[in-house]
């Protein structure tokens, strides 16, 4: 049982494995690029989370959490 457990172990890592990709030197300008990060326009994502705290006449599933009445 154990070697079943074992061998199944290795094809999963194997496989796992062949998941990595090298990048090319050429190809990490692309990766390196601002809009390539999460929060690269914090102003802009401001705005965008008060536009549409007020559109939709909610907000929240911002990362922030908390409770109460909403006011500030």
């Amino acid at each position: 049982m154990k070697r079943v457990f074992y061998a199944m172990l290795m094809c999963v890592v194997i496989a796992g494995s062949y998941g990595c990709a090298r990048v090319q030197p050429y190809e990490r300008e692309h990766l390196a690029d601002p809009i390539m990060q999460f929060d690269y326009n914090k102003e802009e994502k401001a705005v965008r989370e008060h536009f549409l705290g007020t559109r939709e006449g909610s907000s929240g599933s911002f990362g922030v959490s908390g409770g109460g009445c909403g006011c500030n």
